[in-house]
């Protein structure tokens, strides 16, 4: 990692007050917590938004788990993809769903939430707009809520990602790299032309 991992006894009483709420959460502090520590008071609110998407917005735990790697595909943020992949798997995401994202190819999907799904997402990420029809679909599908909560869940995890990445937040070494262009914090192919 690139900035010095925090040793507890080194702690603020505020960023030891925030390791003990994450902790209580999450199990332990770990990955982008190292790193948000650094600023207890960021750290207070995007541990807030992230507790909030991850585990209590609308959308189903399928669906927030496959948030966290679109948007970590989108960033090539290996760290969320390892500490998530399983995650979706046992919420019930398919293997060559999650397969290919990691390629960059569209999926195949079975299910009308998860096309519906990807879909805005990849329409929020890659083209910045969304088309009145994905929206329409979108919004009759996962309901008002649920559309702000998927922007919720993505600028979430788009932050997240990007902590990970600028601060090289180590990976898991236990872990195959998950994508076939990225190695440690760096591209070693052409990125793969974008989903439309």
């Amino acid at each position: 990692m690139r900035l010095p991992t925090l040793k507890m006894e080194e702690l603020s009483e505020r960023q030891r007050e925030l390791a003990a709420r994450i902790s209580g959460k999450r199990g332990q502090v770990r990955g982008p917590f190292l790193v948000w520590l650094q600023s207890p008071e960021l750290c207070d609110r995007v541990e807030a938004l992230g507790a909030f998407v991850r585990f209590d917005c609308s959308l189903s735990e399928k669906l927030r788990e496959f948030s966290i790697l679109i948007t970590a595909r989108f960033w090539d943020a290996q760290h969320s993809w390892n500490a998530h992949v399983d995650k979706a798997l046992a919420a019930g995401m398919s293997l060559d769903t999650l397969r290919a994202i990691a390629e960059h190819r569209i999926p195949e999907f079975k299910a009308d939430d998860e096309r519906i799904f990807y879909k805005f997402c990849m329409e929020v990420l890659d083209k910045h707009f969304v088309s009145d029809e994905t929206f329409a679909e979108a919004q009759k599908q996962f309901g008002n809520q649920g559309v702000v909560d998927i922007i919720g869940c993505l600028g979430n995890f788009s932050m997240l990602a990007m902590c990970l990445n600028t601060f090289q937040v180590d990976l898991d070494p236990s872990r195959p790299p998950p994508y076939p262009d990225i190695r440690g914090f760096a591209h070693v192919a052409p990125k793969p032309a974008a989903n439309p």
